[in-house]
């Protein structure tokens, strides 16, 4: 809910830090393409942001764990060996 920048999974809010919630929401907008950590950097934190890209990997860890049944073996949030990560539906 882009309104009151909540999202859920199923009945249950999801406790989400502002940064997963821009992530989440930057991945559901552009679902199946595959982000570079760099592109997602620049994105979702921002160009001015002087952070490692490793950031990147941390929230996506965390987003995983809350919106996936299994975060060991994910089917929404994935992994693209080289690339980075995308959202598949």
């Amino acid at each position: 809910d882009p309104d009151s920048r909540t999202a859920g999974r199923g009945e249950q809010l999801l406790p989400m830090k502002p940064r997963e919630y821009e992530l989440l929401v930057f991945l559901l907008q552009h679902p199946e393409r595959a982000w570079t950590r760099a592109q997602l950097l620049d994105r979702v934190w921002g160009v001015s942001f002087d952070g490692d890209e490793r950031t990147v990997d941390s929230h996506v860890g965390r987003l995983r764990a809350l919106v996936e049944d299994d975060s060991s073996s994910p089917t929404r949030l994935q992994t693209v060996w080289g690339v980075g990560y995308r959202w598949r539906e």
